[in-house]
Order: C-alpha cells, then structure tokens, then sequence
C-alpha cells in the first residue's frame, strides 16, 4: 500500500468513527443526513453503511466530484476535513493568563526551611522569626517589570485587607531595579509588608518562585498551601477592567479557616525568573519534612481516625506498619484513586496543567520522594519540622446542615457474600421548591457502604417499582457517595433544585465485611439564600441495549448525547460495573470535528469518581456529547461473575451498566431536560 494510500484509509476510518455516533459500527441516514453522499457509499443499498463499504466507495471514487457539505468529506485525504480545518497553532498563544498546575508540581506540600534576609531599610530578618505561627505570603514585585508594577495597588489592597494574622513579605527578584524606585513602592505600604531586594533571586529560589507576579503563600506550619497567581486581571498581551478569578484572596480566606484551597497552584504570568533547580537528593527527606505533608494531601482524608479507609497512615508508626500495602498501590497506580489519563508535562517547566480541579494524582517529585522513602531506611527526622495537624471536621463537612433526611428504618447488611443493590425512599414532606447549593451524603456505617447515589423518585414511585431504570438514569443522580467524595458544594449563584414535596430514591451498593451491621445513610443540605444565576443539573448518557458476549475481553459500547439547548459542563462521572475496563466522553462539535474530555484508560469499579473541570466547558444546542466504554467478560478478569454469559444491562453488580453522568449548568430555569440520542437498535 502507497503512502499516500495509507493517509486516505486513516483518514476514512477517521471519519466513519465520527459520524458512527452510537459506535455500533454502521453509519445510518440520521448519522449521515446527506443524502447524496449516503446512497453513493452505501453500495449494497441496504439502508447502512459499513466501515469496508466506505472505504471500498473512497478508493473506487464514488466520491469524486462532489462538493462536501458542512462536516463531510469527498476523498480520502479530505474526509477527515473537520478535523483539520482549524489546525492547533504550533507556537505559545500571544494571550495567556493564569493557567491551573497540578499543586505537587508547584510545591504545594513543601515545608520552607530557614532563610535570612534584608530588608531595603538595610535591616536583617528571618523566615523563622517572622513566620512564629502566623501565615506567611511571599509576593514577588518588581519596579520594572510592567505586569508586575500592574499589581502593585491590587497587593495594596490585600495587604490592607489581610493584615491581621498574616505577614507580608515583598520580593524584589531583579537585580537591576533601582533602590530609589523600590523604596517609593516599599512606602506605599508603610509597616504592614516588608519590602525585600533580592539581587541574586536567593530568596525567590528558595519558595520557588518562576515569575514577578508570583504569590506563596505559606501555612502557620511553613508548608506551602497555595503558590500561583494573584487574580487572572492582566497577563501576556491583555487586561480586563477588573479581575474574574480572585486566586489569592480566596486561597488567604480558604488557609484562616483551616481548609485546603479550590485552586491551589497556577502559573503566574509576569517576568520570567530562574527557574529554581529541583532537588534531586532524597537522603535528607524525612516524615516530618516531607513525607507526612504528602500522606496528609494525598491519603488522610481516607486513611485516619474516623475516615473511609481500612486503616489509618496519618502518623510515622502506622506508615512505617503499612509501608509495603502502601509501595505497593503506589507502583500499580491504584492510590491516590485518580484514573483520568496523564496529562503530559510542560518539556521545560515539567509542571503539568492538570484540567481537573479535583486532580487526585501524585506529582513525579512526590511520588519519588514517598516511594524512596519508603523503600529506605524511613528517617523520622525532627518532630519541630512537623505540619499543624488538619483539623478534620467534627459531623458535617458543608457545615451544620438547614435539612437533613435519614432512612426511616436500618437497613439490614449481612456479614458475608454479596448484596443486591437496595433502593431505600426517604420523603422530604418540602411545603415549597428549595434551591439547594451544598449536599453531604453520610453513611451510617462507612464499612459497608460502597457507594450511594441518590436521584428524585415520581410522586408514587415505590423501592420496589420495576421501572424503566434507564429512563431514570439519563434524568442523572441528584446527590452521591463513594469514600474521600461525599460532598457536592457549589459556589454563590450556583444551585441544584430540590422540588416541593420531593421524595429522595437512595441506590444503596452495600459490601459485607464480615460482621453483620446495619445502616441508616442520610443526606444533608444547605440552602441557597436566594435564586441562583445558574441551575446544576446532571444528565446520564445512556445505552441500555448493551450486549456483552461471552469471552469477549476488549468489547466495545457507545452511546451519545445530542444537546437541546446550550449548556456548560462542569465535571464527568462514569459508572461502569466489574466488566467495565476504560471509557471516554467525547465532544463533536458542529463542524465535524472530535475532542476528547475525557479518557480513562483504567476503570475501577471501586471508585466512582466525579471529575470536576477547572474551566467549565461551553457547549452549544446541536453539539453531541459521546461517552464510549470497553468491557472485559472473558475469563481473565477475575472480577467477572460469569464469562459464559451474554452481559446486558442491569442494576445488580452481576449485570452491567453503560453509563456517563455528566454535570452541567444552564442560566436560569430552561424548559425540558437533556435527552440522550437513544442507541439504535442492534441489526
């Protein structure tokens, strides 16, 4: 086969998969509505067209003459037009603000030792002194740089707004800014902030600082809690009138309550620093320098006192007993639970720009410093270099709830074997709709419960009722539960509707451990002051006509969602059963053309994890949303309840799903709900 040959077939194959909607590999008239082009590919006129036949149709020029419409394509190397009609630029965008970095590629966790400095007035400080239990802020500055010179009245206004309780530390980074200038702009801010040059960028290095606008901010402990950008108000070649994103004054207010940032690491566009050189020696790391800052980010929420994991890891004992389970899920991937696909690093930074806001991943430095550690002699180090233990809430996460609705009686959960999945409805008695902008599920036995997802069940609906379930999963669940995610909190102007009178359907999946129990799981809510600006919704993608063979250990399913109306998406979460071994959501937009949102290479059944985007996504009324999933029913899976069986789908563990949630917000109230195109059915 020529070359050129080969281009043409890939990019038939291209093409065919992006109109093959449904995936069922057969392209109909509603997946090809012109019908011109339809009749000269379908060769055998039997009313669908094959992956063969077209590429047959293509090479024997059945094609040839005809003018593409919108999305469509005449010959082999063309019918993949969509896709490169607006090819990526190859070089940086010449506007650029703030870009979201996974936090341990930033130094988020990282403690600061001890570094001395002086002043402009000449007087000589220390990080320890000042420091002394009070949050530390190190704000780059320079008289020269003019993104930075930008900045210098939004740094007035913290600083005069953040002065209790937090030190202010200027750093002037370029050697070549005049005294007098620096001086002038030290003045500006009188006693509340210390105003530092730092000719040979030592001080800069040390809280690795890249940039003039860059902002670290570091916790009563010296830990780095958020290191990135003030606001996204100007960057390379742009300004706004006034900022959208306040990364800095949130992150201040986030580190006085005790919590971790939403946004804790970005880039901060300004004038470029040396970049500091990363310390590649580990012999010095100890568990209370580093090691424990990691496990608290990346493991306690589960694994301590009271969490969701089967043991805990938040001191040096229960590490060092745990350390070769903890090597383990490391080297395979499985923990942190994070299954997205990596994100490729940035070639000379080496960060990487993670589009998840919940990004769960170990940074390369960090998962290197925990596996050597743990592979080593495991040093203690100084208990002083200890981090302020998190305070983990007492109850509720969201705070003390405006509602809460429980289970009227316990669930009853067997010591050994398995349980069918069990609908439990909890009634609201609501006399009016509420607007609901913070949910918590909590279990009443954490051992045992798998996950839960609770959807809005009709007005007589029974736990018992044989329903139609895929109908109500496109309507999406409402609130949910798996273990180190149980909360759904929104910001101001953002809600979920809680109808008058709504009946809350709870889809338990218990797991007995052994002990016989029982469990009342309830849910929390807080509610919105006022009508939002925006209603959250979720909507399942769903292709209840599966059909598994048996043996089968890479079969492929699809389904698709055509959009009614403009919607923006905020997150992703795929449900699959023990068959399920990857998926993928995927975007097609108008022209033609197909992006990936979301690609999970693994699947794992054990964690049902929602993927919020940082930057919520715009689509646009006639786009289509595709979510395609791969299952393994051959003997190998040892998870496979039977690998002799036909798998369709079901509810029980045994059975499958073929199911992408997709959470989405609209302005307002919009008639109707988001359907999904229904798969056709199986010739």
């Amino acid at each position: 086969m020529s070359v050129r040959r080969a281009i043409a077939q890939q990019a038939v194959e291209q093409r065919f998969d992006q109109l093959d909607r449904n995936g069922d590999g057969k392209i109909t008239r509603d997946e090809l509505p012109a019908q011109a082009f339809f009749q000269r590919l379908d060769l055998d006129a039997d009313g669908v067209i094959t992956k063969p036949e077209a590429l047959e149709a293509v090479r024997k020029g059945a094609l040839k003459g005809m003018r593409a419409p919108t999305g469509t394509a005449t010959e082999g190397s063309s019918i993949a037009a969509a896709q490169s009609a607006k090819p990526s630029p190859a070089e940086p965008p010449v506007r650029e603000g703030p870009k979201p970095v996974r936090p341990g590629d930033h130094g988020i966790g990282r403690r600061i030792g001890d570094v001395t400095f002086k002043d402009v007035a000449g007087e000589s400080r220390s990080l320890a002194a000042i420091a002394d239990s009070q949050i530390v802020v190190f704000a780059m500055t320079s008289t020269s740089c003019p993104i930075s010179r930008k900045y210098l009245p939004r740094l007035e206004e913290l600083v005069a707004a953040n002065g209790d309780g937090i030190a202010w530390i200027l750093v002037n980074p370029v050697a070549s800014d005049k005294l007098p200038d620096m001086k002038a702009a030290a003045g500006r801010f009188g006693t509340r902030a210390t105003y530092v040059h730092d000719p040979e960028g030592r001080l800069a290095a040390a809280v690795g600082a890249v940039s003039t606008t860059d902002a670290v901010v570091l916790g009563r402990d010296r830990t780095i809690a958020y290191h990135g950008a003030i606001d996204d108000q100007y960057g390379f070649g742009y300004a706004i009138d006034a900022p959208r994103r306040r990364y800095l004054a949130d992150a201040l207010a986030a580190i006085r309550a005790g919590d971790v940032p939403a946004v804790a690491a970005t880039e901060a566009p300004g004038c470029v620093l040396d970049r500091p050189v990363a310390d590649a020696a580990t012999a010095d790391v100890t568990y209370h320098g580093r090691i424990s800052r990691i496990v608290e980010r990346h493991c306690a929420e589960c694994h301590r006192d009271g969490g969701a994991g089967p043991f805990p890891l938040d001191t040096y004992d229960d590490l060092v007993a745990h350390a070769p389970m903890v090597r383990e899920v490391i080297d395979r991937g499985t923990m942190p639970p994070w299954f997205a696909a990596a994100t490729p690093a940035d070639p000379e930074t080496g960060r990487v720009h993670t589009p998840w806001a919940n990004d769960r991943s170990l940074a390369e430095a960090e998962k290197r410093d925990l596996l050597r550690w743990l592979a080593g002699g495991r040093p203690a180090g100084d208990p002083s270099d200890a981090p302020v233990a998190h305070q983990y809430p007492e109850g509720w996460h969201i705070g003390t709830p405006d509602a809460v609705f429980e289970f009227a009686d316990p669930v009853v959960v067997k010591a050994t074997g398995v349980m069918p999945y069990k609908t439990v409805i909890v009634e609201t008695h609501l006399p009016e709709d509420r607007w609901v902008r913070a949910i918590e599920v909590q279990p009443g036995d954490r051992d045992v419960v798998h996950h839960a997802l609770i959807h809005l069940a009709g007005a007589e609906e029974q736990a018992d009722d044989p329903r139609d379930a895929a109908a109500e999963e496109r309507g999406g669940f409402w609130g949910e539960y798996v273990p180190g995610q149980n909360t759904l909190v929104y910001p101001d102007g953002f809600a979920k509707k809680l109808p008058k009178g709504a009946r809350l359907k709870f889809q338990m999946h218990y797991t007995p451990n052994g002990t016989a129990t029982t469990d009342r799981t309830r849910v929390g809510v807080i509610y919105a002051k006022e009508p939002p600006r925006h209603e959250v919704r979720v909507a399942g993608i769903v292709n209840a006509r599966i059909a598994i063979p048996p043996g089968a250990a890479d079969h492929r399913e699809a389904a698709s969602l055509r959009l009614p109306f403009d919607a923006t998406i905020m997150g992703f979460l795929p449900h699959l059963h023990v068959r399920g071994k990857a998926c993928r959501y995927e975007l097609i937009r108008a022209d033609g053309t197909r992006t990936t949102l979301l690609d999970i290479p693994r699947y794992d059944f054990n964690w049902q994890l929602l993927y919020r985007l940082h930057e919520p996504l715009p689509l646009q009324a006639g786009e289509t949303l595709v979510f395609t999933a791969w299952y393994d029913n051959s003997a190998g899976n040892p998870a496979n309840p039977d690998p002799t069986k036909t798998v369709r789908w079901g509810p029980q563990t045994f059975d499958e799903m073929h199911l992408g949630y997709v959470e989405y917000y609209v302005p307002g109230a919009v008639p109707g709900e988001v359907q999904p195109r229904r798969p056709r059915r199986r010739q």
